[in-house]
């Protein structure tokens, strides 16, 4: 017996999708940490190699997303686990499927918090509230008390963070509510347009800030921008580079978590996937490239130099978003402006990512388990609004930071991993091919059938490969790890099991209704 395929939402239109996959993609990692992984890794260096794993890893797995997920949207599948079971006929398929949803829940608990601090921090802005303080130590101080790793004489706790913690889970979870179109795909279409306004405009106050200091002539814009794109081909030797350019790419266009599968699985199965999924990849590298490249680095180096600029980058992407920026916005005219702009910014950059990874959690309770969306949202809501608790009161004790490196670094490129075997290899490289060609405006060129099927899944390996030896391994045995933080460390690990764990066994719950309600053709 064929199983029952219910009537699911539809994207409204074609522009407002774009705009959605767009707005997955195009996150707080295009403005915060692509210009901490150029400054880091040798400015200009740094963007050989970024460009090539763009069109190696980063396009093709666009590219199969779309189309694992337009597929899996034919037999009334919006998550991983249904469309690896459509993809490959076994048992152990849909579990695959479990990291997706992991790697989702996992960041979208943190990722809220994360994006709670631009909401704030556009309210701080406006209110000159850290204007007056003279130094980058001074603003790290600030921002940690405003966190609540530092007890200091700025914040009373944490309650203001707390409260636009709250504000920021509200707003989320009320546009998931709100359905694919009347509230993910209404939130495009407002916050993409107000988010590259706000960086054009951001854009135009840079470009004009010339040199800020006329007695330190090689502190400007042109040389911060002179960093950026003028390689210096001896580093490319070093291979931390190119692993750092090709991490960047997972997290810039959102590949490799399940989002973009969810999003695609609203498409009809004629709807074209080729020409969307270049206009939401160029859309993602204009955002990043051109406008997140064109703020933080050139502003800072032209008031801090490129030495200190290149300091401040490898303390962290908070230090130069929400230290090194407020520092430049107090010596600018209109500067809370500025900086209330720079914060909302980020703030729509986060929300509209951090959607689409609670879509694909409530697409998988909807399809798999018949749930309402209503219920669907409340169930999500209610747990993550108790997992954060944990975020917000143990942050500096690395709970965070855990969370991070093994959800929303080395779970990518896991899942990134997977898909591309199962859907190039085992579902079968023609099928897949014929699948993300179906309906298209164009064809993809045939050069990236061979890519997808050799190139992109064998540097998929050397990436992951390279992280668990380099990265993985030293983490996972707790290597520099203060003392006093080994308990929360474990309890990070504890608690993302338990989130694995749960997914494992509502898949097979669901799966063995399916089994019941259709007989044992199944």
């Amino acid at each position: 017996m064929a199983e029952q395929i219910t009537k699911r939402e539809e994207w409204g239109s074609r522009y407002g999708l774009i705009l959605a996959v767009a707005g997955n993609a195009i996150g707080l990692g295009n403005f915060l940490r692509f210009p901490v992984q150029a400054a880091s890794n040798g400015g200009g260096a740094f963007m050989i190699p970024y460009f090539i794993f763009f069109l190696i890893v980063g396009i093709p797995l666009m590219w199969m997303e779309w189309g694992i997920g337009r597929h899996g949207g034919k037999y009334g599948h919006g998550s991983a686990p249904g469309m690896f079971d459509v993809l490959w006929k076994n048992k152990t398929a849909k579990y695959f499927g479990a990291i997706g949803l992991f790697v989702s829940t996992i960041i979208l608990i943190y990722y809220t918090y994360i994006e709670s601090w631009t909401l704030g921090y556009s309210f701080l802005s406006i209110t000159k509230s850290y204007f007056g303080l003279e130094n980058f130590e001074a603003m790290k101080t600030f921002l940690y008390g405003y966190q609540g790793r530092e007890a200091t004489s700025y914040f009373n706790g944490i309650t203001i963070a707390y409260i636009f913690m709250i504000i920021t889970f509200a707003i989320n979870f009320w546009i998931l509510y709100k359905g694919i179109s009347k509230g993910i795909e209404k939130l495009a279409k407002i916050a993409m347009p107000a988010l590259f306004v706000f960086a054009i405009i951001i854009v135009i106050r840079v470009i004009t800030l010339g040199t800020p200091d006329p007695n330190v002539p090689e502190n400007s814009v042109s040389s911060g921008f002179g960093f950026i794109w003028n390689p210096d081909f001896s580093k490319l030797g070093d291979p931390k580079i190119w692993l750092a350019a090709a991490g960047q790419i997972f997290f810039t266009l959102s590949v490799g978590m399940g989002t973009i599968h969810a999003y695609a699985s609203y498409l009809k199965p004629k709807d074209d996937i080729v020409i969307s999924g270049l206009a939401t990849s160029a859309t993602n590298e204009f955002a990043e490239v051109v406008l997140g490249g064109s703020i933080a680095i050139p502003i800072s180096v032209a008031f801090f130099g490129i030495a200190t600029t290149t300091a401040m980058a490898k303390g962290g992407s908070f230090d130069l978003g929400f230290a090194a920026m407020p520092l430049v916005f107090e010596q600018i005219p209109f500067g809370e402006f500025f900086g209330f702009l720079w914060f909302l910014l980020l703030f729509f950059a986060g929300i509209t990512s951090s959607v689409a990874m609670g879509q694909q959690v409530i697409a998988f309770l909807e399809d798999e388990f018949g749930m309402s969306r209503k219920k669907a949202v409340l169930s999500l809501g209610f747990a993550v609004i108790l997992a954060v608790q944990l975020v917000v009161f143990y942050l500096k004790f690395g709970y965070l930071d855990e969370m991070d490196y093994w959800a929303g670094t080395f779970g990518l490129v896991v899942f990134a991993f997977a898909e591309t075997v199962i859907f190039m290899w085992i579902f079968g490289a023609e099928k897949a091919w014929d699948e993300m060609n179906e309906g298209g405006d164009i064809k993809i060129p045939r050069f990236f059938f061979y890519v997808m099927k050799y190139v992109t899944p064998l540097m998929l390996f050397i990436v992951m490969t390279w992280w668990l030896i380099n990265d993985a391994i030293p983490i996972l045995l707790l290597k520099g790890v203060a003392e006093e933080n080994l308990l929360y460390i474990w309890g990070s690990r504890i608690f993302m099991i338990a989130v694995f764990g749960t997914f494992i066994l509502l898949i097979h719950i669901a799966w063995k209704k399916k089994k019941v309600r259709n007989g044992t053709s199944n």
